[in-house]
Order: C-alpha cells, then structure tokens, then sequence
C-alpha cells in the first residue's frame, strides 16, 4: 500500500470515529502531497524518499509551532499541534536512536577523510541521503559538529 492509499484509509477511519484533530493533519498531509505532485517540474508520481520528506517538514513544522506556542504560555494550542504531529508520524519509519545515527556518522567521516568543520557540508550530505527519514537532520548536524571538533 503506497503512502497516499495509507492516507487516505487512515482519513476514512478519522471520518468515522469523528476524530477532527487525526482528521485535520491527515488532511494537511494529503493537501501537500498534492502540491508536491503538482509543482513544476514533478513528475506524475513521488519517490517514496520525497513522501518521506514531505512527512518529515509536516512534523516538524506541528513541533516547531507547538514549542513557539509553549514559550508564550498557549499550552491550549500548543496541545493540538503535538497531537497532529503524533498521527502524521505513524506514517514515518521508526527513528534511528542517536547512537545508531553516530556509528553512520563516524563511518562517514572515516570513509570520505573529513579531517574538521570545513569537511561538514560533505559528510552531511552523505550522511542525511543515507538516513533520509530515519533521522532528523537536527540530529544528524549535532553529531556530526561533535566528531568532526573532536
């Protein structure tokens, strides 16, 4: 079952269960898969590495809203934004734990010789390709400052 079909099951369940806040970010997932579809240049069809993506920014863009929320005292709308959140990451890949994403990392940095911070921008890109959507690329960036000052 591809991303969109998963989706789309998963609107049907909300719609009955009258689920409005799983409904809302189901929605808002569909709506920008659509988008990606329809942009200049797209082909007719996403990668599955683009459907990640696009799940990894809807996430992100809830918790991020959710933690500006929180710093003004809004905890009332602070609570939904995490809820969607919650409902449009069951559709994402179990997350690699951090010490999983280091041992890639220093594979990384042996492998291409990065020898300091000037190295960066090489290892990310290695490294954020291979863990797209396993890891968040926050992660990924604080690892690999710590190996490469090190």
């Amino acid at each position: 079952m591809s991303l969109q079909e998963g989706i789309m099951a998963a609107m049907k369940t909300a719609m009955k269960a009258k689920d409005q806040t799983a409904l809302t970010a189901l929605r808002a997932v569909k709506s920008a898969i659509l988008l990606a579809k329809t942009e200049s240049g797209a082909g007719t069809e996403l990668t599955e590495e683009q459907e990640l993506k696009i799940l990894q920014k809807q996430v992100k863009q809830r918790r991020d809203s959710a933690a500006v929320f929180k710093e003004q005292g809004r905890d009332d709308l602070a609570a939904p934004e995490l809820a969607e959140a919650e409902v449009i990451s069951q559709f994402l890949p179990e997350a690699m734990s951090e010490e999983e994403v280091e041992k890639i990392v220093v594979s990384t940095i042996e492998t291409l010789g990065a020898s300091g911070m000037k190295d960066m921008g090489k290892v990310m890109g290695v490294v954020s390709k291979e863990l797209a959507g396993k890891a968040d690329g926050k992660t990924i960036s604080t690892i690999v400052k710590a190996k490469l000052m090190a």
